[in-house]
C-alpha cells in the first residue's frame, strides 16, 4: 500500500502540536479542563474569535460534541433536523436518538439545508402528537465536502431566531470549511447559537471545542458534559493541543493546506476525463470510476467506497494536513496507469 487517501486523521498529530505536547510531559497540571493551558487556549481562541463573553468547552471526539450540545439544549420533546446526509444522522450510530432526541431530516441540497427546509419541517409537525423541532445542526464542511457561504448561514440564523429554533454548526472539518468558504472566523459568533471547532480530523491527536455563544444556552454545561462522560481528567491533554493549533495561525494553515492538495487532485482528475460526483472545494473530493478501475486502485491506495453511481462507483479521496504534494502527484500517475 503506497498511501491511504482513506481520512484525514490517520496520522498522529502535527509536530509543532506533539513538540507542545512533549515538552508539558512532566509539568503538573490541574484536571477537567481547569488548567493553564487550558485557559490559554481559550483566550486565544476569544481573540480570533473576537468574541470575549463566549464561553469554551473541550471534549475528546465529534460524537460526543454533537451528543452533549443536543441532548443538553433540547427539551425532551423535541427533536433535532438535520440534511439526511448529516453526520448526526448517518455516522454516529444512534447516539443523538439514545439521549431520547429524535433526528429528523431533510434532504438537503448538495448536503446543505436551506430556510425552505426549514419552513417544511416545521408545517409538518404541527401539534403535541409529534415531535417538537427545536434545534436546526449543519456541518462546515459538509459530509461530501461543500461549505456554506457567510449568506447562506446568515439566512438560516435569521430564520432559526425568527422561528425559536437553535442552530448548531458541527465543525468536525472547520479549518478545511472556512479555507474553502468566504465565512470569516470572527463572523461566526454571529451565524449561530452553538459550534465546535474540530481537532481530531486536523492535525490534533484528538478533541473538539465546544463554542457557546447564546446565554441561555451556556448555564451548567460543565455539569451535562460531566453527566455525559464527556468531562476529560486529563483535560490540559486538549488544553494543549488547542494552545499550540491556536498559538499562531497553524489551525487555519493546515486547512489551506489540505484543501490546495485536494484542488490539485481535482483539476488534474477532470483534466484527464475522470468525472466527480459533486464540486467539492474541501479537502474531501469524490471521483468515479469502474468497478474494475477501483479494484486496481485499490492494490495501492486506501479509499472509502462511497456511493453506486449507475454502472461505475464513486469514491472518497480524503486530504490531511500531513499529505504531500508528491504523493498526490504519484497518485494522479498511476490513475492514469490504470485508465489508459
Amino acid at each position: 500500500m503506497k498511501y491511504s487517501f482513506k481520512n484525514d486523521y490517520s496520522e498522529l498529530c502535527h509536530p509543532d502540536i506533539l513538540e507542545a505536547l512533549l515538552k508539558a510531559s512532566n509539568e503538573q497540571n490541574n484536571g477537567y479542563g481547569l488548567d493553564k493551558h487550558s485557559e490559554d487556549a481559550k483566550k486565544l481562541i476569544r481573540e480570533k474569535l473576537e468574541c470575549d463573553d463566549c464561553d469554551i468547552h473541550f471534549v475528546t471526539g465529534g460524537t460526543q460534541a454533537n451528543a452533549s450540545v443536543i441532548s443538553h439544549i433540547l427539551r425532551p420533546y423535541e427533536a433535532v433536523l438535520a440534511c439526511s446526509s448529516g453526520h448526526i444522522n448517518v455516522h454516529e450510530t444512534g447516539a443523538i436518538e439514545a439521549t431520547g432526541h429524535k433526528v429528523y431530516t431533510a434532504p438537503g441540497i448538495d448536503g446543505k439545508l436551506i430556510p425552505d427546509d426549514i419552513e417544511a419541517a416545521l408545517k409538518y409537525h404541527q401539534d403535541e402528537h409529534m415531535v417538537k423541532i427545536g434545534m436546526v445542526y449543519i456541518s462546515q464542511s459538509t459530509e461530501i465536502g461543500t461549505v456554506y457561504s457567510e449568506a447562506e448561514l446568515k439566512s438560516l440564523y435569521d430564520y432559526c431566531k425568527e422561528n425559536r429554533l437553535y442552530l448548531y454548526i458541527d465543525g468536525a472539518r472547520l479549518s478545511s470549511g472556512l479555507a474553502a468558504s468566504d465565512v470569516e472566523f470572527n463572523h461566526l459568533k454571529d451565524l449561530c447559537d452553538v459550534m465546535y471547532i474540530g481537532g481530531t480530523k486536523i492535525g490534533m491527536l484528538s478533541g473538539e471545542a465546544i463554542v457557546i455563544f447564546n446565554e441561555q444556552v451556556k448555564p451548567y454545561f460543565r455539569y451535562h458534559i460531566k453527566n455525559k462522560g464527556a468531562m476529560l481528567a486529563k483535560g490540559y491533554v486538549l488544553g494543549i493541543q488547542f494552545e499550540a493549533a491556536f498559538k499562531n495561525n497553524l489551525y487555519f494553515e493546515m486547512g489551506m493546506h489540505e484543501n490546495e492538495l485536494a484542488r490539485y487532485l481535482s483539476n488534474e482528475l477532470k483534466s484527464i476525463g475522470v468525472p466527480l460526483l459533486n464540486e467539492s472545494p474541501t479537502n474531501q473530493i469524490f471521483p468515479i470510476f469502474s468497478k474494475e478501475q477501483v479494484e486496481q486502485l485499490q492494490k495501492l491506495y486506501a479509499f472509502e467506497i462511497w456511493a453506486p453511481v449507475e454502472d461505475k462507483i464513486a469514491i472518497r479521496f480524503v486530504t490531511s494536513w500531513a499529505t504531500s504534494k508528491e504523493v498526490c502527484v504519484e497518485l494522479i500517475e498511476d490513475i492514469k496507469t490504470i485508465i489508459s
